[in-house]
């Protein structure tokens, strides 16, 4: 199993095996049987297969639902859309990945395949059980003579480093998710997991104000939606009377997003108007990029968090040549995807490649033509290139 996020990667190797026999000569060995994984974070279920030599598999999938019709594979079901991909091995092995985990993804995922006759089918079981969690403070303990724990609904799979920071700044690192120390009414402590720094938990505090964001900056692909998240605390004696992002001030204050022309169905607030504080906006469009922050009205001050870089790109195929041959490599997009995307290659409008990078090398003709694509996003495809 691994885990991965934006800018980081954390690999865990899990040598407990779990056997699902089957009848027959079928069977499904999952890697490990439980997983507790961040939210916002990359998951990998894995798994190995066996049939009989006389039966040749043509279909694979992991499911967690059924309908009428049976079990409905991950890749095409709308809660997952752009978030699961499927790798199968040359020696039956099979693996799920689950990007941007949610809360909600916490299910029991199971692996199905068929056999060339459509007749035989098969279902490993009891499968894989997923456990998704955020990361929250508690605190424990009278006056300044506390504990902190950065707490989970789960344990943690990998066993990992907890991170403390007091008013943004590291102040220790340990394996344990307890930590004591003289605490200040007027400071804020938050706590992440050493490899996920930006899946930090919100910040506590008795007497300060803070936003942290989830990610600091996000390249986003023109006609999709991007959710801008953060957490907030203010002082415990005041009362919140608005809250909202903006982009620029008008007058004396800010102007909030929802008063602004061009915005009006384009942008909603998620936030539960407690802690946490979500601006979406669908449907993306070029003149989004901009610099957002969140902002904070009480019954005694106002606050304005750091800023929130959006960058928006449409999709651009651009080409380089090589001045002694036909090879070119071409490259899709303008700036780096936050959500490290699958590419689609398309040549003369037939797909020819899928890959993690954006680059893709060729043998060019000029009767060639080349477009890309975002797994997830082919409505949003490139323009098409031609020499």
């Amino acid at each position: 199993m691994a885990l991965r996020t934006a800018g980081s990667l954390l690999v865990v190797f899990l040598w407990s095996v779990a056997v699902v026999l089957g009848q027959y000569g079928w069977s499904v060995t999952y890697t490990t049987q439980s997983i507790c994984a961040l939210k916002g974070s990359t998951v990998e279920l894995s798994c190995s297969y066996t049939v009989p030599s006389d039966y040749t598999v043509t279909t694979t999938f992991w499911f967690t639902e059924y309908d009428a019709a049976g079990p409905v594979s991950l890749s095409d079901d709308p809660d997952y859309k752009g978030r699961v991909t499927y790798h199968r091995d040359k020696k039956n092995g099979h693996t799920l990945t689950i990007t941007d985990l949610r809360e909600s993804d916490s299910a029991i995922y199971k692996f199905r395949f068929t056999d060339q006759t459509g007749k035989w089918r098969y279902t490993g079981n009891p499968g894989v059980t997923l456990s998704v969690t955020g990361l929250q403070v508690k605190v424990t303990g009278r006056y300044q003579d506390k504990t902190l724990t950065c707490s989970t609904t789960c344990t943690l799979t990998d066993n990992p480093t907890y991170i403390w920071y007091k008013n943004g700044t590291i102040v220790k690192e340990d394996t344990s998710s307890l930590y004591s120390h003289y605490f200040s009414d007027a400071d804020s402590y938050s706590c992440a997991v050493k490899g996920h720094e930006d899946l930090h938990s919100p910040a506590v505090c008795k007497n300060c104000w803070s936003v942290t964001h989830t990610h600091q900056s996000i390249c986003a692909l023109k006609g999709s939606t991007v959710d801008m998240s953060c957490s907030y605390t203010y002082p415990s004696n005041h009362q919140i009377k608005k809250t909202f992002w903006f982009t620029k001030w008008s007058g004396i204050d800010a102007e909030d997003l929802s008063s602004v022309p061009g915005y009006e169905g384009h942008i909603e607030y998620l936030g539960d108007k407690k802690s946490d504080c979500t601006l979406r906006i669908t449907d993306l469009r070029l003149s989004d990029s901009a610099g957002y922050r969140f902002r904070l009205i009480t019954s005694g001050d106002k606050f304005s968090g750091p800023l929130f870089s959006l960058t928006v790109t449409d999709l651009q195929v651009k080409m380089t040549t090589s001045m002694f041959s036909r090879w070119v490599t071409l490259n899709c997009g303008t700036c780096t995807l936050t959500d490290n995307p699958t590419y689609i290659w398309y040549r003369n409008g037939h797909k020819v490649k899928e890959d993690t990078t954006s680059l893709y090398s060729d043998y060019f003709s000029d009767a060639d033509s080349y477009s890309c694509a975002v797994k997830g996003h082919e409505d949003l495809h490139s323009p098409v290139v031609c020499e």
